[in-house]
């Protein structure tokens, strides 16, 4: 700052306390940068059309940024006119330094968050064959988190390394390796590892947003992804929340690994006399008449046969897990009212012999069922 602007300054501001001007400078350069910004941020929306989306959706998700950055660089100069000593000077240099850092990480998570976004408005996951979109959402999802996490932690840390107090103590406690060490190591264990486990998460892909799977006994879909944790829907509405380790150190089914079509089944139990053929052509009429089957997969098979009844399984494929689970129902309602209405004696029973008293030979009859004697 030249000579006459010192002089104008002190005329000015002269007769108030160091950290008065100082603090009312600081004011003026941020009422000054909010209303800059303001009116930039006017005219810069004004002169691209509202279908320039992407430039309007840029504008509003670093609108905040910008106008920290703006008040940032005000505080900035006004701090460069303010009647401060040397030692003052250098206290607030750090803050500002602390200030300049905690920028520069907030510009890189702004910047991840849009070209993630970018990059996943390329993907569809309100589609029946959304296998691919899954898999890219997933990744970004939690590699995104990961990135979050990293970047907040290295922000903090360079932020109050900035301070040269805070920067011994640090020093000393990483230096330092004694019980507080251990008690830190075991503390940050949890988070470790499900840090570690989302980054396997995301690389080999054991689950992906959307998959049909079973946990803990319970069957839902997974709806979220967090950097520690899984929100699982249970279909009854419910949420099963899970840590991101449990899918890296424990078995679990994942019903659509591969593709999001599932096959459904359904188990009957009948009487010996069905006519299995018959039974298999009604479940092709039924598979047919739903509009939730995928025309891939209907087929009706004896699986068992026990001493009372045969078990039988019909199979039905459907493009998702809720299609999947519908069609079950349907298929299950249709072929027991068939059997009801067209085959009651094929329904499971229970046989007895009888005998005439003369023919009995040493049995006794026992509330109408013949028995040896003992």
């Amino acid at each position: 700052m030249s000579d006459p602007q010192i002089s104008l300054f002190y005329e000015i501001l002269g007769w108030m306390p160091a950290w008065s001007a100082t603090i009312l400078l600081v004011a003026m350069g941020a009422i000054f940068a909010i209303v800059a910004h303001a009116i930039a941020i006017r005219v810069f929306t004004t002169l691209f059309s509202q279908r320039a989306i992407y430039v309007q959706t840029l504008v509003r998700r670093t609108r905040l940024l910008t106008c920290a950055i703006a008040v940032f660089i005000a505080a900035s100069l006004a701090i460069q006119m303010a009647p401060l000593s040397d030692e003052s000077l250098s206290v607030i240099s750090s803050i500002l330094g602390a200030c300049l850092i905690v920028i520069i990480g907030w510009s890189v998570l702004v910047a991840t968050h849009i070209a993630a976004d970018i990059y996943m408005a390329r993907f569809e996951l309100d589609v029946a064959d959304n296998l691919l979109a899954r898999k890219h959402v997933t990744q970004l999802r939690i590699l995104r988190r990961v990135a979050d996490t990293l970047v907040v932690l290295l922000t903090l840390g360079a932020g109050l390394m900035s301070f040269e107090s805070v920067r011994q103590y640090g020093i000393s406690v990483f230096a330092s390796a004694g019980a507080a060490g251990l008690v830190l190591g075991f503390a940050a264990r949890p988070v470790l590892e499900n840090l570690i486990a989302g980054i396997q998460i995301a690389i080999t892909q054991p689950i992906r947003i959307d998959d049909a799977v079973v946990v803990e006994g319970e069957w839902g879909w997974i709806e979220e992804i967090n950097g520690t944790y899984v929100v699982i829907r249970i279909w009854d509405w419910r949420r099963l929340i899970v840590p991101l380790s449990y899918f890296i150190q424990n078995p679990f089914t994942n019903w659509t690994r591969e593709s999001a079509s599932i096959i459904g089944t359904v188990y009957l139990y009948t009487d010996y006399n069905l006519p299995v053929d018959e039974l298999r052509e009604h479940l092709n009429e039924v598979a047919k008449s739903s509009p939730l089957w995928d025309g891939k997969v209907v087929n009706l098979q004896v699986t068992d046969a026990g001493d009372r009844s045969i078990e039988i399984r019909a199979l039905v494929s459907a493009a998702t897990s809720p299609q999947a689970w519908d069609l079950r129902c349907y298929v299950r309602e249709k072929l027991v009212s068939y059997l009801r209405e067209r085959h009651p004696d094929s329904l499971p029973q229970v046989r007895s012999r009888y005998l005439d008293e003369e023919n009995l030979n040493g049995k006794r009859r026992v509330d109408g069922v013949v028995a040896d004697e003992a």
